[in-house]
């Protein structure tokens, strides 16, 4: 083996910038993927059939299809579908949010049922409006028992944002693809690019556990 740390040490902080980039495209995904994935959620345990099956096309489409593929469709054919290009990073968000809402509605959908239905029956007895039992009664209910879910699809988020390389978009991968190409060596950098992702994804399961733990105190 022909390995050489000591030619890659340099340039890592150039790959350490990449770190910025990805946790601002899976934090806004990711935000933007919960927030329209509540929303799905929603429309499957409505009782309009019309929308139960929105719902449910909307989520097979994107669990069906691979993400890179979503990405390039967005990223390349933006020219052809809206008229101009779209720029890499809001692609990139773009194609991450609208494939995080699938999985994520399917999360939070599981959680509203989970709550006993008895809850939804005793505030509908005391004429609670539905969005008002919703948000304040079943839904922070719901949250509880699928956070360890919830973070588990953020943390596939951080790992599976590393496709956003093949847009050009200079995350930790495009950036150590870079320094293999300029060092003609990609072993080294890539491994660096690892640990990095590595540190990340433990970082945010510590956190994760952190959160559960407190909300699992405040019951």
């Amino acid at each position: 083996m022909n390995l050489n740390f000591t030619d890659i040490l340099p340039t890592l902080p150039f790959i350490l910038k990449g770190i910025g980039i990805t946790l601002k495209i899976v934090i806004v995904a990711g935000l933007l993927g919960f927030a329209f994935g509540i929303i799905l959620a929603l429309l499957k345990i409505s009782s309009l059939k019309i929308l139960n099956w929105i719902a449910d096309a909307y989520t097979s489409i994107f669990r069906g299809t691979p993400l890179v593929l979503q990405l390039m469709i967005i990223y390349f054919g933006s020219p052809q579908i809206v008229g101009y290009q779209i720029e890499p990073y809001n692609a990139a968000v773009l194609a991450f949010a609208l494939n995080s809402a699938a999985y994520i509605s399917e999360i939070i959908r599981a959680g509203i049922l989970a709550v006993d239905r008895g809850q939804q029956e005793a505030s509908m007895a005391l004429g609670i409006p539905y969005k008002k039992m919703m948000w304040d009664i079943i839904m922070p209910q719901a949250l509880k028992n699928i956070l360890p879910a919830l973070m588990n699809e953020f943390i596939t988020l951080t790992k599976e944002s590393a496709i956003v390389t093949t847009i050009g978009v200079m995350d930790i991968m495009r950036r150590s693809y870079i320094v293999g190409a300029d060092k003609f060596s990609f072993f080294e950098p890539l491994i660096i690019a690892g640990i990095i992702y590595y540190v990340m994804v433990m970082t945010l399961t510590l956190l994760g556990k952190a959160v559960e733990r407190r909300m699992r105190r405040s019951d």
